[in-house]
C-alpha cells in the first residue's frame, strides 16, 4: 500500500457555514522518490479530523475524496455535508454486485462557532484506465485499503504542512451584534527576487485572522479580483502572458505556493472572484469571436475553476456568482468578467452582468442579484447586504464622468470615453437597473466591496428624487492593491472623482427621477488590505486600511484630516 503524501498546495479552507466546511487541495507531483504523478496514477484525497491533545492526537473521523484529473488533480470534500468515498453505495445491490460491504453513510454535521483540526493528505493508486474515461465512486472504492487502515498515517505527517485549525461560523439564522473581516485584492506577482515582496502583505493577513477572539477577530477574507495576473506585463506584451495549461497553471502554483499566502489560506475561510488578470487585461466575452482567444479563455476559466471557484459555494451550479451568509450578515459575490458583454453599437447594450433574459426559468445574474437585494430587505429588514465586485461602483475615474448636467444626455454624454472604461461607466444600463431598484425597493444599507484600481478608497452614495434628499444608506469599499510595485502607472488620487457635485468633478447618475451623486475620501496607493467590521448596537461599519506590516493606514477622511478608522453610519436593524 502507498504511503500517504502531504498535499501539493493547501488545505485551503473555503465556503464554511455553521455546520460545514469545504476544504481544498491539489495532489502534489513526488519526484525524487520515485512517484509521478501520470495518466497511470490515480491520486485521491484523505481527510482526518483530529482530537485530544498535541502529545496524544487521534484521529476521531477520516475519509477518502476524489482528486480529479481534468481539474488538475485538485479536490474539495465539504466537511459535515459530503459522506467518503468507498464507504457510500447507491443500495446494498450495487455494494453486492461490487463485491463490498454495504455501508451507507449519513454525513455528520459540524457544531456552529467551534473550532476543528483537520490534516489532509493524499494517496496515489495504480490506474491504467485512459485519460477520457471516469470510473464511478463505488469503482474507485474498491481499489482503495479500507479508510480505518489508513486513518493512522495522517498522524505522521508534519502538521505545518498538512494541517489547519478550521472554525465553523456561527448559528444560522441569528444576526450577531459584530463581525469582522478582511478585504484585499490586486496580487502583482513581483518578478524575480521581488517575488517575495508580493508574499509580504499576507503575513499580517493571517496572523489578525488567527489571533484574539471572535468577534473582533476576522471571520473570513474575501478576496475580489486579480489574485494572479496571468499577463504579467501586458496582454500585447508576449512576456509574462500565460497562454499555455502549463503557464496557467504555474501562476496559480505560485501564488497559493509563496509561504505567506499559503498560510493564510488554511487559516481561515477565504472567499474569492475573478478579474481581468486572471484571463487577460480588460477582458470582456467580446473576444471571444477570436479563436485564439476563445481558446485563451477556456485555458484561463478551467485554471481558475480548479484553484479559485472549487473551494468556494456553488450557489448557482457552475456559475461564478455566488451567495453565502456570515453571522446572519449576507453576501453576493458578482462576476462581473466572464458574463461582460461590449457590443458594437456602444453603451446602450453593453451589459456587465450577462445580458437581459429572455426565458424566464433562466433568470441570469442581475435578476438574481436585484431578488436577492429586495429578499434581504424583505426578511431581515436593514442589515447590511455586502456585494463583492471586482469592478469599483464609485467613485468613477475623472475621464469618465458622465459630466452633463441634463439628465436626458445620460447614454450620450461622453459616450466614447465611458465605452472605453474597463469598469462600471461602460455600463450604464446594468447600473441604472440596480441604482433604481435599490431606491424602488427602499432597500437600506447596500455596500459594494470592491477592488481592482490600485487605489483604496471610501465612497458614500447619496439619492435625490424631486431635489430632496432620500434617507437611504449605501457604501462602496475599495481595498487595492495588496501589492503593486508601480504606483505612478495607476491608482493616482487625483483620477478619481472625490465630490460627484461639485463643478469640475460633476458625475451625476440619473435614477427614476432623481439622480445619484457620492462623495469619496480615504484615498491611499500604498499597498494594503482592509479590515471591515459590523457593529449592529452601534448602526455602524468600522473601516481600517492597513500596510504590509499590519499597521494601520492614516488616510483622510472626508474633511482632509488623516485618521486610522472611518466609521460610517448605517440605517439601524
Amino acid at each position: 500500500m502507498s504511503a500517504l503524501r502531504p498535499p501539493g498546495l493547501g488545505p485551503v479552507i473555503g465556503h464554511t457555514t455553521g455546520t460545514t466546511s469545504r476544504l481544498w487541495i491539489q495532489a502534489a507531483e513526488v519526484k525524487e522518490d520515485g512517484v509521478t504523478l501520470e495518466s497511470s496514477r490515480r491520486t485521491v484525497g484523505v481527510l482526518g479530523v483530529l482530537t485530544g491533545r498535541a502529545s496524544n492526537l487521534k484521529v476521531s473521523r477520516a475519509y477518502y475524496f476524489r482528486l480529479q484529473r481534468e481539474f488538475d488533480r485538485t479536490g474539495t470534500f465539504v466537511l459535515g455535508a459530503d459522506v467518503s468515498l468507498g464507504r457510500y453505495h447507491t443500495d446494498e445491490a450495487d455494494a453486492k454486485r461490487l463485491g463490498l460491504p454495504f455501508q451507507a453513510e449519513t454525513a455528520e454535521p459540524l457544531t456552529p462557532n467551534t473550532e476543528y483540526r483537520v490534516r489532509m493528505a493524499t494517496l496515489s493508486i495504480d490506474d491504467p484506465a485512459p485519460d477520457d474515461e471516469s470510473i464511478a465512486d463505488v469503482e474507485l472504492a474498491r481499489r482503495l485499503p479500507p479508510i480505518d487502515h489508513v486513518k493512522h498515517m495522517l498522524l505522521g505527517l508534519d502538521p505545518s504542512i498538512c494541517e489547519t485549525l478550521l472554525h465553523t461560523f456561527p448559528e444560522r439564522g441569528k444576526v450577531q451584534d459584530k463581525l469582522t473581516f478582511l478585504l484585499g485584492s490586486c496580487r502583482y506577482p513581483g518578478l524575480l527576487w521581488k517575488a517575495k515582496e508580493a508574499d509580504k502583505i499576507f503575513d499580517p493577513m493571517q496572523r489578525m485572522l488567527a489571533e484574539g477572539q471572535f468577534p473582533e477577530r476576522p471571520r473570513f477574507s474575501l478576496m475580489v479580483g486579480d489574485q494572479i495576473y496571468a499577463d504579467t506585463l501586458n496582454r500585447l506584451i508576449p512576456i509574462g502572458l500565460a497562454d499555455t495549461y502549463e503557464e496557467f497553471q504555474e501562476r496559480y502554483q505560485s501564488a497559493y505556493g509563496s509561504p505567506n499566502m499559503r498560510q493564510l489560506l488554511k487559516t481561515a475561510p477565504t472567499y474569492m472572484t475573478l478579474d481581468d488578470h486572471e484571463i487577460e487585461d480588460n477582458w470582456s466575452q467580446d473576444r471571444l469571436s477570436d479563436n485564439g482567444k476563445h481558446q485563451l479563455f477556456n485555458l484561463a476559466i478551467g485554471a481558475y475553476m480548479s484553484y479559485q471557484w472549487s473551494p468556494g459555494p456553488r450557489s448557482w451550479g457552475r456559475l461564478l456568482y455566488y451567495r453565502f451568509k456570515c453571522a446572519g450578515y449576507p453576501f453576493f459575490v458578482l462576476d462581473t468578467r466572464t458574463q461582460r458583454f461590449k457590443d458594437q453599437t456602444g453603451l446602450p447594450d453593453n451589459h456587465l452582468l450577462g445580458r437581459p433574459p429572455i426565458d424566464p426559468v433562466h433568470p441570469g445574474q442581475l435578476k438574481r442579484l436585484l431578488k436577492w437585494l429586495s429578499k434581504q430587505q424583505a426578511n431581515f429588514g436593514n442589515v447590511p447586504k455586502f456585494v463583492g465586485c471586482a469592478s469599483v461602483f464609485a467613485p468613477n475615474a475623472m475621464d469618465e464622468r458622465l459630466d452633463d448636467p441634463d439628465p436626458a444626455n445620460w447614454l450620450t454624454a461622453n459616450a466614447k470615453r465611458r465605452d472605453g472604461s474597463d469598469s462600471w461607466p461602460a455600463y450604464p444600463l446594468t447600473r441604472r437597473a440596480i441604482l433604481d431598484h435599490i431606491v424602488g425597493n427602499n432597500i437600506q444599507n447596500v455596500v459594494f466591496l470592491t477592488g481592482d484600481i490600485h487605489c483604496a478608497n471610501i465612497a458614500e452614495l447619496r439619492f435625490a428624487k424631486g431635489g430632496r434628499a432620500l434617507d437611504l444608506r449605501a457604501f462602496d469599499i475599495t481595498s487595492s492593491a495588496l501589492y503593486w510595485p508601480f504606483p505612478f502607472a495607476n491608482g493616482d488620487p487625483n483620477n478619481y472623482v472625490h465630490d460627484s457635485t461639485l463643478p469640475k468633478q460633476r458625475d451625476p447618475f440619473p435614477i427614476d427621477g432623481g439622480e445619484m451623486n457620492y462623495v469619496a475620501w480615504a484615498f491611499t496607493q500604498e499597498d494594503n488590505f482592509c479590515r471591515i467590521s459590523v457593529d449592529k448596537r452601534a448602526a455602524r461599519l468600522d473601516v481600517t486600511y492597513h500596510d504590509t506590516k499590519g499597521r494601520p493606514l492614516p488616510v483622510a477622511d472626508p474633511s482632509g484630516t488623516p485618521i486610522t478608522t472611518h466609521q460610517l453610519s448605517l440605517a439601524p436593524w
